[in-house]
């Protein structure tokens, strides 16, 4: 187990030595998902400037608002809302992964009541890059975020992995 671990540090690093400009809150958001792609033995995913600088113009549209719409983008995408200013990329991703216990793969379904596309979209077998934002809502408090997947994932009949 121990190896493995080394073996996921390893191309944690290499993945963040790629990218030179990675700050703190991509590592945030990106090391939760990379952690469910690991379990899965997936390749992890590499943050992306272009996908970077797609999230944060849409979540300045969605900064006046904060609503839970999506783009309709080119890309894959996951959105998050948090009342309160506290939120932080990690507990979006950490949310977003959690949705695992909803999937079940042999029936490529949800559970009764549960979400789960926000996690089949993290391990996606063909997604490789990713980008997120994070801003503070004006109107009513709140934290929108969101995170772009490229290429895009959950193709309706197809298994994630």
């Amino acid at each position: 187990m121990k190896l493995l671990y080394v073996i996921f540090i390893f191309l944690t690093l290499r993945t963040e030595s790629a990218t030179l400009t990675i700050t703190n809150e991509a590592k945030q958001f990106l090391n939760p998902q990379n952690v469910a792609r690991y379990k899965l033995k997936l390749p992890p995913l590499v943050w992306d400037p272009k996908l970077a600088r797609y999230a944060v113009w849409y979540a300045n549209q969605r900064k006046a608002d904060c609503e839970l719409e999506h783009s309709n983008g080119p890309y894959g995408e996951n959105i998050f809302w948090g009342s309160g200013n506290g939120w932080t990329p990690a507990q979006a991703a950490a949310a977003w992964v959690s949705e695992r216990l909803g999937y079940n793969y042999w029936s490529n379904s949800c559970a009764y009541g549960q979400d789960c596309g926000h996690y089949t979209q993290i391990v996606w077998k063909g997604t490789k890059r990713i980008g997120c934002a994070r801003v503070v809502c004006s109107r009513g408090g709140g934290v929108f975020m969101t995170c772009n997947y490229d290429p895009p994932g959950n193709y309706m009949g197809e298994r994630p992995y």
